[in-house]
């Protein structure tokens, strides 16, 4: 940063090395930093002090993150708060958005992620300021205050989007290593669509709404979601109501969106023969977005490790999508899908590499910048 004037940021944590490795990594790119592991002395700090935005831990002792929220908020309800925690817990999340927490980070972080969180905070700090100082002068600026509200609407519109995809990350937490297998699914899925010419306005519903298809796993146990043996019938019978919880928490919305990623969380375990679940429709009967992204999270599943199986390679996942293994058989998939899949299986693997193997190079480092 340049300038005289410097963002101001309040962080709070009392895991002194934790403290003090964020405290570096923010003042290194020109914050003005103030620490404390008492969340007692942030509150003091927060009450004679000018803060951009506060970022604290969440498991502390006496007072949690959760409970400094609320009191940061009867100070200053402005004030954007991050919570970050190394416990990857959906009521947890929940809990903090209710409580008006600002965003919603898991430890160990990415600091580029780390980074862009505290910047959007205080750009939307400031643009609240900025909002309230363009109503003081509304009848002489009228033409500037309906911009400031437009972009205002825009921000939050981008912001609400992706506090979703973030609750979404939290949910797949509870069964994949990394939030990286949404983020596959999306592209696959989307490069599927784009590969069938389909409208681009479907191209870019489906981009969104594919990464919400597990997000009924949520409604499921823990002790069958992550079981690392071989399910019982009655488990796996168990585990199928994920289809129907995910469209019943995405019922009803008026966004097409939300009502196609409604649609793809019930059907994507249909197969084209009708041997899929949860209703058994044959062909044409299943939506098509349910079809692409069935075959994208068969794709998906192959080459991911998982407790009770390896990870496949792109050539051998492939061979087993296209010609069948016992378990998986081509008669599973829509033709159609089935045929672009094998013209575009190459963008794939590019995807896979993409967004696993360089998410992997990224915590790798991460990790190495904590253990310093």
């Amino acid at each position: 940063m340049s300038g005289l004037l410097r963002d101001s940021l309040l962080i709070v944590d009392d895991n002194e090395a934790a403290l003090r490795v964020t405290s570096l990594l923010f003042r290194e790119e020109g914050y003005n930093v103030v620490s404390c592991e008492d969340p007692q002395v942030a509150i003091n700090n927060i009450c004679t002090e000018e803060f951009d935005a506060v970022l604290s831990d969440i498991k502390m002792p006496d007072i949690t993150g959760i409970q400094l929220l609320n009191k940061i908020h009867d100070i200053d309800p402005d004030m954007p708060v991050i919570l970050m925690t190394g416990y990857a817990e959906l009521d947890m999340a929940i809990a903090a958005v209710k409580k008006n927490a600002f965003d919603f980070v898991t430890k160990p972080y990415h600091p580029e992620e780390l980074m862009s969180s505290v910047k959007r905070a205080i750009d939307f700090r400031k643009a609240r300021q900025a909002d309230k100082t363009h109503k003081a002068i509304l009848e002489s600026n009228v033409k500037v205050k309906t911009r400031q509200l437009n972009d205002a609407f825009i921000t939050m519109q981008h912001m609400g989007t992706e506090l979703f995809q973030r609750l979404i990350v939290v949910s797949e937490f509870r069964d994949n290593d990394t939030g990286s297998h949404i983020r596959r699914i999306g592209m696959y899925s989307s490069k599927l669509a784009e590969a069938m010419n389909k409208p681009q306005n479907f191209i870019n519903n489906l981009s969104f709404a594919s990464t919400m298809h597990d997000i009924g796993k949520i409604a499921i146990p823990d002790n069958i979601l992550l079981k690392p043996g071989s399910l019982t019938r009655d488990e796996f019978d168990i585990m199928t109501k994920h289809t129907v919880q995910g469209a019943r928490m995405l019922a009803d919305s008026c966004y097409p969106a939300v009502q196609m990623a409604a649609s793809i969380a019930l059907n994507h375990h249909e197969r084209w023969d009708g041997t899929g679940y949860p209703n058994g429709l044959k062909g044409n009967a299943i939506p098509l977005e349910g079809r692409i992204v069935m075959l994208a999270d068969v794709y998906d599943a192959l080459r991911s490790q998982r407790p009770y199986k390896p990870s496949i390679d792109h050539a051998t996942a492939c061979n087993i999508i296209i010609d069948g293994d016992g378990r998986t058989s081509p008669s599973h998939f829509d033709p159609d899908v089935l045929r672009t899949f094998t013209d575009v299986a190459h963008l794939f693997e590019e995807i896979s590499y993409e967004v696993v193997e360089k998410t992997s190079m990224r915590f790798t480092m991460q990790q190495a910048f904590l253990a310093n």
